[in-house]
């Protein structure tokens, strides 16, 4: 006996495809910055030092005086001359006049004539320094300095750029080679 049977033929569907990758670009900018930094503000003020200095004792001791002042002393010293010159005449005259007789007469005479011209002695010898200690006046009076800053803040400024995104899809597309068939065959 025999047994029917079936028997089945598949043909499975064969498809084509094509794919187109997807693109994208991602750009991102530099974020753009500005530093400015202001000078600093600087003030300063000064006053002058003064220095005096006074030197004319000691140009005195040098012997270096002005006319106006070597003519007044001159006139002084002169006139102290003068005046002591009088007074040894007067002394003089008056010794002369005491002591006039016959027998003093003439020692009289040679006893003047001796005071006024023997050997003097010199004054005592000593150091004597020129200018004299603390003859030059020496004033100062220091200047003062004031300094002031005005720190600037940094002026700073920045901008972010966004990112840049440029994004093509990818397609698929399919084309069928061989359809789906079923046999059944008996």
């Amino acid at each position: 006996m025999k047994i029917p049977q079936i028997q089945i033929n598949i043909t499975d569907i064969k498809m084509e495809y094509t794919v187109q990758d997807p693109v994208q670009k991602i750009q991102q900018p530099k974020a753009s910055q500005s530093i400015e930094q202001p000078a600093a503000i600087l003030e300063i003020n000064t006053t002058r030092g003064k220095l005096k200095i006074d030197s004319s004792q000691a140009r005195r001791d040098l012997g270096l005086i002005g006319p106006l002042e070597s003519s007044k002393n001159f006139a002084e010293e002169g006139k102290q001359e003068n005046l002591s010159g009088i007074k040894r005449r007067v002394t003089e005259g008056r010794q002369i006049m005491l002591q006039s007789g016959k027998e003093k007469g003439r020692s009289t005479i040679q006893n003047i004539a001796k005071q006024n011209h023997g050997p003097t002695r010199p004054g005592p010898y000593n150091i004597k320094f020129v200018p004299s200690i603390g003859s030059v006046k020496i004033d100062y009076t220091p200047g003062t300095t004031d300094v002031h800053i005005e720190q600037q803040a940094p002026k700073i400024e920045h901008k972010v750029n966004k990112p840049s995104i440029d994004y093509t899809p990818g397609k698929v597309s399919g084309t069928m080679v061989q359809r789906p068939d079923v046999d059944v065959m008996v």
